[in-house]
């Protein structure tokens, strides 16, 4: 069975509802060996258009994972990109934003971040927080000087969905393909994850109570996803609803889609000048 990257694109002008969306689809691998060798793939293909985007120089890309805690996001990114040479990819991770950040507008931390023209940049959370923490929290607004009168009107969050929007065309006309990634978990799967983070020693460390905390506000990120996708869906820069109960799928379904946008770009190895072929001559002749 073939993986589509467009049954997982969402549609401009489209109601998005997650309900109707998979948390989990049927497998694209028979067995464990089969899954191997499909990832394998995957990656060694993903490194060699990797290696034509760093030689070009022409494009980058921005890889957006967003996701409710325990969606894999971790994961995905190291299985995905294990094939990836390191000088060619950044990977930043976006926790609370310190001091400094919140003197700033909201994109101005990641803006920062951005991959230059030849690389992969990979963004573990977004921009996409001061959608969604902070719609779920508005409180949290308070510290980037923000009032509770602003935070409550519809106006405000249109503006903010305006902006990175706009943010995000502005990136596509200057060579920055940006592919975005829901992880759609289900909560029944979340509490299996979270269970056996506390159960199985070697995986305490991942676990954290604010986690339970946040759990109860369930529908009200479901809801702030629903808005955030809905509004900042466009035609060069859709979102994908990657089904993530099944941790491996969800891994092979990223790397395909990741593997259409670079061979969308069609790209093909710098062609030498004649300056540099006499120059390669005359290299080849003093050896």
């Amino acid at each position: 069975m073939k993986i589509k990257s467009k049954d997982f694109r969402t549609q401009r002008g489209s109601k998005i509802k997650l309900k109707r969306w998979p948390t989990r689809v049927e497998p694209y691998f028979g067995s464990k060996d089969a899954y191997e060798e499909m990832l394998e793939e995957s990656v060694d293909e993903l490194s060699s258009q990797q290696g034509l985007l760093y030689a070009s120089a022409k494009y980058a890309l921005l890889l957006i994972f967003q996701g409710m805690d325990a969606a894999g996001k971790d994961g995905i990114i190291r299985h995905v990109m294990s094939g990836v040479n390191p000088q060619g990819c950044e990977v930043v991770s976006f926790k609370e934003p310190n001091s400094e950040e919140l003197k700033h507008d909201f994109l101005w931390r990641t803006t920062c971040n951005l991959p230059q023209r030849g690389q992969i940049g990979i963004f573990n959370r977004s921009y996409y927080e001061e959608v969604l923490i902070t719609k779920v929290h508005p409180e949290i607004l308070a510290n980037e000087g923000i009032s509770k009168e602003s935070a409550d009107s519809k106006e405000f969050w249109e503006c903010r969905y305006r902006s990175i929007v706009e943010f995000e065309g502005h990136l596509h006309r200057n060579g920055t393909r940006v592919i975005k990634f829901f992880l759609h978990l289900s909560k029944h799967e979340q509490r299996r994850r979270f269970l056996e983070r506390i159960e199985e020693p070697e995986k305490n460390w991942k676990f954290s109570a604010a986690d339970i905390r946040e759990r109860k506000y369930w529908d009200n990120y479901t809801k702030a996803y629903e808005d955030c996708i809905e509004a900042t869906t466009t035609r060069d820069t859709p979102w994908h609803i990657v089904p993530a109960d099944d941790k491996k799928n969800a891994r092979l379904i990223v790397s395909h889609i990741i593997l259409d946008e670079l061979k969308d770009l069609k790209l093909t190895p710098p062609s030498s000048s004649a300056a540099h072929r006499r120059e390669l001559n005359s290299a080849l002749k003093q050896l």
